[in-house]
């Protein structure tokens, strides 16, 4: 965060009286829910208590009726059905909760996730010929498909139905699937837009539950979907959609139920990682996900998904050790591209970033985008180049939609695909350079040099009065935090570091006074500031509770100091 603009947000005060009164919360917690939107009371209230009765209905989503209809004719006439997944986090997840779920109600299901390497991403003919001989009569995408016309009219051909289920931008043209669901695309009248694909794929699991509870189908029970929310959790955590609305309920009630893991290879990774008690999205974006992804990063997604869909005490153990190996491998591949990548850039003066390589591994290339895009604050290409096929990765900053950016150099590309954050490419080794020059292009053409200066976002100006027990128990209330929804961060302005200490290498703790107050603060990440003291800084924190052998303090998490900071509110 270091050299970025802060941003206040700037305060209501009229708003922080009406909802703190009608909430019973303190005006400063009522200004963080203004800072989201949230500034009718009913709505406010249903954030800070998420509740699985205000699930929108599914039937609202375009296709959902066919869908339905089509999966219960499968059941009765004992047709074979396959989950056609992707490799991340998102895409094992969903394919697990549609499998064990079509397991649980009876049905003949298969899984089929496509080898990042052999296959890439989405559908391919040789995949549906091969699940077609297998006697598969119906396919359902998770988490994939929207754009794959040509490959659901060879499915076609050989006279198996297709339902698309996925959450990426839609094409023009629209694949000739039986039933296409995706909230995103024209007509759909699903009132929110943002779900990951394995919270499209919960809500068909909800629709199809319906149905056949209609149908009279569940003769000794109907399946408990709320056990399943561990999974969706997992994908909309990992896949960075915003945490708000049914992405927010999904989740707030997913730890929940990973908090009492029953399914054996969760509870085996966990175990792992050292996870154990009271869980945040962070526990699942920093520790749990990057476990499952290694997988179909480095080899195949099957482990994950195996590990995702065992029943077996015995079994989870091993897979959840053999994540870590690929888990371990992946980190040391994703170093060593990292440090070439930074080599390549010495002298860089674009204002976006495209590299290539025949050297790098297409399973880590999205994860090294990422970083440069942190380091540099501008879009990041990377391009792994193999037999003349460069497959590419592609990640942005909040002023520059990658997405658009694509489409822009089209006629170079012979795939793409994604979202205006994160986007993959296909293209050919002779277009490569074309590619990189028209990209950057566009990019110097568009974007200002302003437009590059991070931007961090306060929610409000404080003393270290304010921030107390009560304060922090009802930030805790707005959890989980992530996309859309990130964890408060507050500032003291004119404050005094007394003094700093390094530790473990990268950290640096905190002695800060404020109005005569002394506290203590951790800075992960920011020991390149040591030595740092002296009057009129500006400290960007959020608050915690440290529990350490039974007792708890009040620490700060600071995360940007910056000094000669003048309140500009004030």
């Amino acid at each position: 965060m270091l050299g970025r603009r802060w941003k206040i947000s700037p305060a209501n005060r009229e708003l922080q009286e009406r909802l703190g009164r009608k909430l019973n919360i303190l005006p400063l917690t009522a200004q963080l829910l203004v800072n989201r939107g949230l500034v009718d009371a009913d709505k406010a209230f249903s954030f800070l208590k998420p509740d699985l009765a205000a699930l929108h209905d599914p039937m609202l989503m375009k296709g959902m009726d066919r869908a339905v209809e089509r999966i219960a004719r499968a059941l009765r006439e004992r047709e074979r059905i396959a989950v056609y997944g992707d490799y991340d986090v998102d895409g094992t997840t969903s394919t697990a909760l549609l499998y064990l779920f079509l397991r649980e109600i009876g049905a003949d299901a298969c899984t089929y996730i496509p080898g990042r390497l052999a296959e890439g991403y989405g559908l391919n003919d040789g995949a549906i010929g091969k699940l077609s001989a297998s006697g598969c009569r119906l396919i359902i995408t998770v988490d994939c498909g929207s754009s794959n016309v040509a490959e659901v009219e060879f499915a076609n051909s050989l006279g198996v139905d297709v339902i698309v289920t996925d959450h990426h931008e839609m094409p023009n043209d629209a694949p000739p699937a039986l039933a296409v669901l995706n909230p995103g695309q024209e007509g759909c009248r699903f009132p929110f837009k943002r779900l990951a694909g394995v919270g499209v794929a919960f809500n068909l699991a909800l629709a199809l539950r319906a149905r056949l509870r209609e149908a009279g189908w569940f003769k000794n029970g109907e399946p408990n979907l709320k056990r399943y929310l561990d999974l969706v959790a997992l994908g909309t955590v990992a896949d960075l959609v915003p945490l708000m609305d049914e992405n927010r309920v999904f989740v707030y009630y997913g730890l929940k139920e990973l908090e009492d893991v029953k399914r054996p290879g969760l509870k085996a990774l966990m175990e792992t990682a050292g996870l154990k008690g009271r869980l945040s999205a962070s526990h699942i974006a920093f520790q749990i996900a990057p476990r499952l992804n290694a997988a179909g990063r480095v080899s195949t997604a099957d482990t994950a998904l195996k590990l995702l869909t065992t029943e077996s005490p015995e079994e989870a153990p091993a897979l959840a050790a053999a994540l870590e190996r690929e888990n371990i491998l992946r980190q040391k591949i994703e170093a060593e591209t990292l440090e070439e990548a930074l080599s390549m850039l010495e002298g860089h003066r674009d204002r976006a970033i495209v590299l290539y390589s025949e050297r790098w591994h297409p399973g880590v290339i999205g994860i090294v985008a990422s970083r440069l895009v942190d380091r540099f604050s501008r879009p990041a290409v990377l391009i792994a180049l193999e037999n003349g096929v460069g497959k590419g990765s592609a990640r942005s900053i909040r002023s520059f939609n990658i997405l658009e950016g694509l489409k822009g150099c089209a006629g170079l590309l012979e795939r793409f695909g994604g979202h205006k954050a994160a986007a993959g490419l296909t293209v050919s080794a002779d277009m490569v350079e074309c590619f990189r020059k028209e990209f950057i292009r566009q990019v110097n053409s568009t974007l200002a040099d302003e437009d590059l200066v991070s931007e961090v976002t306060l929610d409000a100006v404080v003393s270290l009065e304010e921030v107390d027990r009560r304060l922090i128990s009802e930030i805790e209330c707005l959890a989980p935090f992530g996309a859309s929804n990130h964890e408060p961060l507050l500032c003291l302005p004119d404050a005094h570091i007394v003094g700093t200490e390094v530790v473990g290498a990268r950290h640096l703790k905190f002695k800060v006074r404020h109005n005569g107050r002394l506290q203590r603060g951790i800075g992960f990440g920011l020991a390149g500031l040591h030595p740092v003291e002296g009057k009129g800084y500006g400290i960007a924190f959020s608050p915690y509770m440290d529990e350490w052998q039974g007792s708890t303090s009040l620490r700060l998490r600071i995360k940007d100091v910056k000094h000669g900071f003048v309140n500009p509110l004030t």
